[in-house]
């Protein structure tokens, strides 16, 4: 089989942009979205330089229009679709549940569900016609359990864990797969925004991660290459979590 065509959602920046380069390594050839064109011309320039065949197209994955063109832009360049890693997502508004608003549930669910609903719809309209694919949604560890201060976050990824396991059993005897990663806390800019970039908050999620630290990006990207590799080609419809033991302690 040629190269796999890879395609990344938010992949301009944290975990998205280590799983661009971890692709690139395995020499796939990738389509990079996201909403920065700056961003995304940049890493263009940086994956390039490594050798890979990538192109980046702007989309919004809160509209389906903008995510169907992202697809189809993907086929259209690279004529077909093996590997899509539905990584777009925001954090919403953290804060107490009797401050939420339908507002800020909104703005978290449209990007975090909508997007990943509208994403796949679109992947698998590729990936059946062809028989084969590989999905895998960026969940995470809250989508397994809760927190305080991030209700509306912790259900947005919930929501992400249910959709990931009824769309690998809707296909599950098609040769298309659906998993999702769920990391606990990555040193990204995401985290950065939780914690307003307070040392004593970051002090404190570390204190409750077994391994006493903060993951890195390159430790979920390496995750989901795996998830997505053909020696995982009789696993669908679960969840990884790269936590370092949070989940099991």
């Amino acid at each position: 089989m040629s190269a796999p065509v890879v395609l990344i959602t938010g992949a301009l920046t944290g975990i998205g942009r280590a799983t661009a380069f971890a692709f690139a390594e395995k020499g796939a050839r990738l389509v990079v979205s996201g909403r920065r064109d700056e961003l995304g011309r940049n890493l263009v320039h940086e994956l390039r330089a490594l050798g890979a065949e990538v192109e980046y197209v702007r989309a919004d994955v809160r509209h389906d229009d903008e995510v169907k063109l992202l697809i189809d832009q993907a086929v259209a360049r690279f004529g077909r679709l093996d590997v899509a890693v539905n990584n777009a997502g925001t954090e919403g508004t953290f804060g107490p549940l009797t401050s939420q608003t339908a507002e800020t549930y909104a703005a978290t669910f449209e990007t975090n569900v909508l997007g990943t609903l509208l994403s796949m719809k679109h992947e698998l309209r590729v990936m059946l016609a062809q028989g084969a694919g590989s999905i895998v949604n960026v969940s995470s560890v809250l989508g397994k359990v809760g927190t305080a201060n991030g209700a509306i976050y912790a259900a947005s990824k919930h929501a992400v864990e249910g959709l990931t396991k009824s769309a690998a059993l809707e296909v599950a005897s098609t040769g298309v797969r659906v998993n999702a990663v769920a990391p606990g806390p990555v040193a990204t800019e995401f985290l950065d925004r939780v914690t307003n970039g307070s040392k004593d908050r970051m002090d404190y999620m570390k204190a409750y991660v077994p391994a006493r630290r903060l993951g890195r990006p390159e430790e979920v990207a390496a995750a989901i290459v795996f998830l997505a590799s053909p020696g995982c080609a009789f696993l669908t419809g679960h969840s990884l979590s790269i936590d370092g033991g949070k989940l099991a302690g």
